[in-house]
């Protein structure tokens, strides 16, 4: 679960958290771009952590999870349905959604495996894990480790490399369909959006399309 603190913290700054969007458009077209090369056509999908709703709002994704009120009206704002709640307990019955992303938001939580379980849950079969992260091997997330002690975002994120990521969602038996990257220049550089490209390594923002191997898991 996210810990309070950065609740907190995201319900107190939540105009401030917004408006960085505005002050780096081409970034967030950046990671919008290399979203889409993920999210599905069609299908009823969801994203955990939808903090104000402007990536669920540009993808045409329609339904949300976040624990911050704040952040919940803001996105609310966008047209975006926000159910109240933590990705380790989703407010949903089993098998619901084609698709479910975690923007951003699994660095935030304690249990990260424990979310990604309540994804298999409530997934359909065949759905799809799409994981938005930062790359914690990237030069991207090596700046804001060195700005931790006096960014209120990123003070209790815990950052993951890809290959700790595909460790969690291999343990689910999640199998990767396919990983973009973007974000190769300094944000403060950024001034159109950059490339998308396959695989990762090189990008500070990596996008997972991940699918469930029934033989490999379903319980009776």
């Amino acid at each position: 679960m996210m810990n309070d603190e950065s609740i907190k913290v995201f319900d107190q700054l939540a105009d401030r958290y917004d408006q960085w969007f505005d002050r780096h458009v081409a970034v967030f077209e950046s990671e919008v771009l290399a979203l889409k090369k993920i999210i599905p056509a069609q299908g009823r999908g969801l994203e955990v952590g939808t903090g104000s709703g402007r990536f669920a709002a540009a993808l045409g994704i329609r339904e949300g999870v976040e624990p911050s009120a704040k952040l919940a009206s803001l996105a609310g704002n966008r047209g975006v349905q926000v159910h109240p709640g933590v990705a380790e307990s989703l407010p949903f019955p089993d098998d619901q959604f084609d698709y479910l992303l975690f923007g951003t938001v699994l660095c935030y939580l304690d249990d990260p495996l424990k979310a990604l379980s309540e994804a298999v849950r409530v997934l359909k079969p065949t759905g799809l894990l799409l994981i938005a992260m930062l790359d914690k091997g990237s030069f991207l997330v090596k700046e804001y480790e060195n700005k931790k002690p006096v960014n209120p975002f990123y003070r209790h994120a815990h950052f993951y490399t890809v290959n700790e990521m595909l460790i969690l969602i291999h343990a689910l038996h999640f199998r990767e369909e396919s990983i973009y990257q973007t974000i190769f220049s300094p944000l403060e550089n950024i001034t159109t959006p950059q490339a998308v490209r396959s695989g990762y390594g090189e990008g500070g923002f990596v996008v997972i399309s991940a699918r469930l191997h029934l033989a490999d898991y379903r319980e009776p």
